[in-house]
């Protein structure tokens, strides 16, 4: 039967200008039609102290809930195997690393987060699973070499689109941010740097600060950073809104080959850490347009990178819907 879904149109996001012959070794790799989801006990190992938001819990609610709707047996397990060392530096310099291995509890797992990422952007890329949810921990997009870290140590998401640009030879790759709090990281990491677009809904006066709509790049880059401030209390149709009108012209426009989700759901109501009212049904819509900009541009290829998100049981219904979202069903 046809798969009349556009988002399961293929399942290589190789560029087809890259030749026919990894295009041909990417569809007969390409058997599955599921999402892949990185998943890892070691995970659970990280942590920054008693009753700290970010903590263990969060993915074991997501793990719970993953179960008890069945979506993990509808998933495939993605192991975090690629060694990511060298590719953390080519986001972060040497003293960052030295800083985040005195720094975190263990260091180990921080890498092994960008090794999950790194190993579903591969997933995808070679067309083992047309898009990935990686749940990950710690978050990342407030990762940089200068400023607030919040809760990051790596970041996660920005390591992934240097490493699908060197590794899978991607030219263009969209990072969308839909997390509470502006990933003042990853616009760090691509301030001035025209081959990856930067969409970031986020509170403006939130954590940590940063994101004001006039920062829209520098350089080369200038025009490449979109942030769209999103008042108090912001619901689904101001979110959905914004994507429409800012992301999807901007997409149109950068066609991307690559599309990367910093997934933070803690823009969803009630919140532990954040005053939005997204809903669960608000952050299918959300992954359903992005799907649609992969569907156009980037053969599918769609990895979503877990970021935020602190009430740990809205947090794992949020995750459900994203997910069911990304199978399609």
């Amino acid at each position: 039967m046809e798969d009349k879904n556009p988002a399961r149109a293929s399942l290589s996001c190789v560029p087809a200008s890259k030749g026919k012959d990894r295009k041909e070794k990417a569809e007969k790799r390409a058997g599955s039609t599921t999402t892949g989801l990185v998943i890892d006990d070691r995970y659970l190992c990280h942590t920054l102290g008693k009753e700290h938001p970010e903590s263990p819990e969060r993915l074991k609610a997501i793990f719970r809930r993953l179960k008890s709707s069945g979506l993990d047996k509808a998933v495939r397990s993605i192991a975090p195997s690629v060694d990511p060392i060298s590719y953390i530096r080519t986001v972060h310099s040497e003293s960052h690393i030295n800083h985040i291995a005195k720094q975190a509890h263990d260091e180990s797992i921080c890498r092994l987060a960008v090794s999950g990422a790194l190993a579903a952007v591969d997933a995808v890329c070679i067309g083992e699973v047309p898009n990935a949810f990686c749940a990950v921990r710690p978050p990342g997009h407030h990762a940089s070499d200068i400023g607030e870290n919040g809760f990051c140590f790596y970041n996660n998401v920005a390591i992934a689109a240097r490493y699908a640009q060197k590794k899978h030879k991607l030219a263009r790759i969209l990072i969308v941010d839909w997390d509470y709090h502006h990933g003042n990281g990853t616009e760090w990491a691509f301030y001035d740097d025209p081959t990856v677009l930067f969409f970031s809904t986020h509170a403006l006066y939130a954590f940590p600060g940063t994101g004001a709509a006039n920062k829209t790049g520098k350089g080369e880059g200038k025009g490449f950073n979109i942030n769209v401030p999103l008042p108090c209390g912001a619901n689904d149709k101001e979110i959905l809104n914004a994507f429409m009108e800012r992301l999807v012209p901007a997409a149109n426009k950068f066609r991307p080959d690559l599309v990367l989700i910093s997934a933070g759901f803690d823009s969803r109501k009630d919140d532990l850490l954040g005053d939005f009212a997204v809903t669960d049904a608000g952050f299918a819509e959300l992954t359903k347009l992005v799907m649609s900009i992969a569907a156009t541009y980037s053969r599918s290829c769609v990895v979503s990178i877990l970021e935020g998100g602190y009430n740990t049981e809205g947090l794992a219904l949020a995750v459900e819907s994203h997910v069911k979202t990304l199978l399609g069903t």
